[in-house]
């Protein structure tokens, strides 16, 4: 284990100060993969999700993003549903009804405010985004699952704060990681709402 863990934070390049490790260079390869799949909803996305999300949960601890290391278990958690919940012909995307578009705003309001004390009390890194971000991804993770087509402008947001975050915090690679998924989720946006329409206008 301790090999292992040496391994994974060997320094693979040194720039401007910045030391790359083979962690955070694997980790952003795979979560590249999985996000960029997740556009197109082939069921092939979640394999990718979990093991980017693995490395990233090592990562995030090591940099004591708390929040940001525990929704990672979230995530695969969350892939092991979506395997079985996507089906072998990936995801049939529909929209949110209003109330349940308010139900969960107030579940992730509520998760936000009750995690940022948590993560205060216990010295995390940027207690206060990285709450945010928990509670966001939680929400946008779930309604994904369920083939939601509003995950992908709340994961727009999610990524906006945590591109911030982990660039405040030294993590460069993976602020630029979250800058990507930041574009990935528009595209993601304009898919899932073009199909979710098509899904509608189909005849019961």
């Amino acid at each position: 284990m301790h090999t292992i863990n040496s391994l994974l934070m060997t320094t693979v390049v040194t720039a401007w100060s910045y030391k790359l490790s083979f962690l955070e260079l694997i980790a952003f390869i795979t979560s590249v993969v999985g996000v960029a799949l997740g556009i197109f909803g082939p069921r092939s996305t979640w394999p990718w999700w979990n093991l980017s999300s693995l490395l990233y949960a090592i990562l995030f601890f090591e940099q004591k993003y708390y929040a940001s290391g525990a929704i990672q278990f979230v995530f695969i958690a969350g892939g092991f549903w979506g395997w079985y919940g996507w089906g072998p012909k990936g995801a049939k995307p529909e929209r949110l009804t209003g109330k349940s578009k308010i139900r969960w705003l107030l579940g992730l309001l509520a998760l936000w405010f009750a995690l940022y004390p948590l993560l205060v009390n216990i010295g995390a890194a940027a207690s206060l985004t990285d709450a945010f971000g928990f509670a966001g991804s939680a929400v946008a993770q779930v309604i994904m699952i369920q083939q939601k087509y509003e995950a992908w402008p709340l994961w727009f947001i999610v990524d906006t704060v945590y591109t911030y975050q982990y660039w405040h915090g030294g993590l460069y690679l993976t602020a630029i990681l979250y800058l990507i998924f930041v574009g990935l989720a528009v595209g993601g946006w304009a898919r899932w709402l073009r199909e979710a329409k098509k899904h509608e206008s189909k005849p019961a």
